[in-house]
Parts: C-alpha cells; sequence; structure tokens
C-alpha cells in the first residue's frame, strides 16, 4: 500500500517565496503581536483597523513617524509580512543605503529593470526616511520610485524626522514639491510616542522584545 501523498500547500508555499523576497528587517514581526501600550500613542484597535484594510491593493502611502526606537521598522515590517501572507509582492529598503544599492545596478547595467521591478513590486517599504543627506543621484532615483508608485503601488514610510521637514530634507524646491504632492494628500499618517523600545530590551529577554 503506497503511503498518502503530503497536502500541498501552494498558497503556504508562495508566502514563504514573498517573504525571503522582501528581505525584511524583521521577518518574524507579525501584526498580531503588536505592543499596545497606551503611552506610543496607537490604539489597538485602530492599528489592527489599518493592518486588516485595503491598503496593500489600493495604492495607499503609509507614514510611521516618531522618535528612534519607538517602533516604526517592527510595524511597517510587520505590515509587509501580512501582505506577503496575503499573496502580495514586498520589497524592504533602507534609503541610507540607496547610494550603494544604486551604484550596484548602475555598475551592472540593470539600472532601469531595477527600476521597472520596484514600480511592480505591490508593497515597498522606504526605511529610516530622512536619515541622511540625498545626492543628486538618490534624489533622483527617489524621484523615479515615488512617481512610478503613486496612487498605484503601496508605499510605507517610516521616519523619525517630522514631516514638516521633508521638503528641506530633499534640498531641491521642484523635486521636493513633485514628491510630496505624490506622497502626502491621501497618505495616512501615525505619530508613534513613548520611550525608546530598544531601551527596554535591557529589562527582557531576546524573545519578547521585538519592536523597534
Amino acid at each position: 500500500m503506497l503511503p498518502p501523498r503530503p497536502i500541498r500547500r501552494p498558497r503556504h508555499r508562495r508566502s514563504a517565496r514573498l517573504l525571503k523576497q522582501a528581505s525584511l528587517k524583521y521577518a518574524q514581526a507579525h501584526i498580531e503581536d503588536f505592543d499596545a501600550r497606551a503611552s506610543r500613542g496607537l490604539e489597538r484597535a485602530r492599528w489592527m483597523a489599518l493592518a486588516l484594510s485595503d491598503w496593500a491593493t489600493s495604492g495607499a502611502t503609509i507614514i510611521l513617524s516618531g522618535a528612534t526606537g519607538c517602533g516604526k521598522t517592527w510595524l511597517a515590517c510587520a505590515l509587509g509580512q501580512y501582505a506577503c501572507r496575503q499573496g502580495h509582492s514586498t520589497r524592504y529598503l533602507r534609503l541610507p543605503r540607496l547610494g550603494e544599492e544604486l551604484g550596484l545596478v548602475r555598475a551592472t547595467g540593470t539600472y532601469t529593470r531595477w527600476l521597472g521591478k520596484l514600480a511592480k513590486t505591490q508593497v515597498l517599504i522606504l526605511d529610516d526616511w530622512g536619515l541622511v543627506a540625498l545626492d543628486a543621484l538618490c534624489r533622483e532615483a527617489l524621484m523615479e520610485i515615488i512617481d512610478d508608485r503613486a496612487g498605484n503601488r503601496a508605499t510605507l514610510i517610516t521616519s523619525q524626522l517630522p514631516v514638516d521637514h521633508w521638503h528641506a530634507w530633499i534640498d531641491e524646491p521642484a523635486v521636493a514639491d513633485a514628491m510630496l504632492d505624490r506622497l502626502l494628500p491621501q497618505a495616512q499618517r501615525i505619530v508613534l510616542k513613548g520611550e525608546s523600545l530598544r531601551a527596554a530590551r535591557t529589562k527582557k529577554t531576546p524573545s519578547s522584545a521585538n519592536q523597534s
């Protein structure tokens, strides 16, 4: 008698593949594990309403801002991880390393293809927005990325720089006007508060202190 065939789980395999391709900083972040302490300025009900909405398919822009260590990156990765579970292609990109990635794709002649792949990616996480200055090449690439995605693909931005300072950070008035006009009018903004969660890690076990 032949042994029973193993149960195939194509959706699970697809989610695992998408999660690997996403290269999330916190791949094990789950929306269900959200730390709902009141001092963070984000209630669990609002968080879950956002996470379970159609943000990933409606071309939404979500801005997570607040001081360093308050959980912005973890929350963005949790949303990205959930998007992968739902079958949406996702990519995590730290803006301080944008210059390195641009150097690589330009050197290999794949810059246009790289932009095309980002444009087609359903969820793009731009982490640490405003952390380092933009040079001309990074500013041009970022404008292309934002323009390709505006209203068509979901974009998550984390930043410790207040939105009011973004125009000066972009440091090119015409480009700043164009970029922010595509990002801000319909964006959902979440401002996190409270003490650094990284500092709290010293009082917790490594498995219980994920959100940073």
